[in-house]
């Protein structure tokens, strides 16, 4: 078996970054940590946590500096600060396991958080032009042409520290680097949706890039009917020239703007989940540097319009807040794994 380098990327808060983005980013650096000493005593040769502050350089630029430093023939596991945070240490095992003896392996081949590669120098070469983590699989399946075994049928590896959203959802301590004032509207709606899901008689909606397993999951472990709009999954892997993105969702409130929000989806059900980043992406294009700014973005998932300065994404989540039905709004852990840890017990 080669050597195996673990390179944990993480991306510092800027000092005049909001609350939210820097709890955020400190329970990402706390992952981070956790990860570099669990790889550690999975067997890999060295851990680094890869930081600093934000800057124009790409993914592939990051990971290329890292791989320069390899042994020739070395292994390496590449997963950013907020990746897998319920991951076991076997499963850590096998990450390093494939890093040093195989081709690849990853959480999900379609939309990746964590990706082992083998001989990496070799097969990295050229990967300098990669915009994002997340289709590091397939450009390995396209440009080296290695196969990248994965793991996505283990929902634990598909959660991803993104926002504070998730911190809620993952209860513990994570939760409590959230002020009790942050978190009360979010877990009121999640009081609420669980016993919606509970209900045979009602109606539970889910919008945005969830997938068949965990609609199939949400037919076997809930008893209210489910409503879905599934809609861009791969938002994150697109290809420059591929259609841009599209909301059947976002149309309604092109036409009846974002305050309609929660009429249109109290005449569907009798709760939602929805993934807000759909609509964005509907309305400004799939480069979230057109997007509000993560402290808004972040402000709008815990259902606090009054801490979102964008007039679009304020009149959104004020909509939501006031809906006659629970509503939550956020990104695709929310609508894919992380539906399970929002009708399962909170921690």
């Amino acid at each position: 078996m080669s050597e195996v380098a673990v390179a944990i990327f993480h991306r510092q808060a800027d000092a005049d970054d909001g609350p939210l983005v820097q709890a955020t980013a400190a329970a990402r650096a706390a992952l981070a940590e956790r990860h570099r000493a669990g790889f550690l005593a999975a067997g890999a040769s060295c851990a680094e946590i890869v930081t600093g502050p934000p800057d124009d350089r790409s993914f592939g630029e990051r990971l290329a500096s890292v791989v320069a430093s390899l042994p020739v023939d070395g292994g390496v596991v590449v997963l950013g600060s907020g990746a897998v945070p319920l991951i076991t240490a076997a499963e850590r095992r096998a990450f390093v396991d494939a890093a040093g003896t195989s081709g690849g392996l990853a959480n999900n081949r379609y939309s990746a958080d964590i990706v082992a590669i083998a001989r990496a120098r070799a097969t990295l070469d050229g990967v300098g032009d990669l915009a994002t983590d997340n289709a590091l699989p397939r450009w390995l399946a396209e440009t080296p042409g290695v196969e990248v075994r994965d793991l996505r049928h283990r929902w634990r590896l598909g959660i991803d520290i993104d926002g504070p959203l998730d911190l809620v959802l993952l209860g513990g301590t994570w939760r409590a680097r959230l002020t009790s004032a942050d978190r009360m509207p979010v877990e009121a709606r999640i009081a609420r949706i669980r016993a919606v899901a509970r209900d045979p008689g009602a109606e539970l909606v889910v919008a945005g890039r969830t997938s068949a397993a965990t609609l199939s999951w949400l037919e076997r472990t809930t008893t209210a009917r489910t409503r879905a709009i599934v809609e861009e999954r791969g938002l994150r892997t697109a290809r420059p020239g591929q259609r841009p993105p599209a909301s059947v969702l976002g149309a309604l409130l092109d036409h009846d703007g974002p305050a309609s929000l929660g009429t249109h989806l109290a005449r569907l059900g009798d709760a939602a989940i929805i993934d807000s980043r759909v609509l964005l992406a509907h309305r400004l294009g799939a480069d979230e540097r057109r997007w509000p700014v993560p402290e808004d973005r972040f402000a709008s998932d815990l259902l606090l319009p009054e801490r979102v300065e964008d007039p679009w994404l304020r009149d959104l989540t004020s909509a939501a807040a006031d809906a006659p039905i629970p509503i939550l709004l956020g990104g695709h852990t929310l609508v894919g794994p992380g539906l399970r840890l929002v009708l399962g017990p909170h921690r």
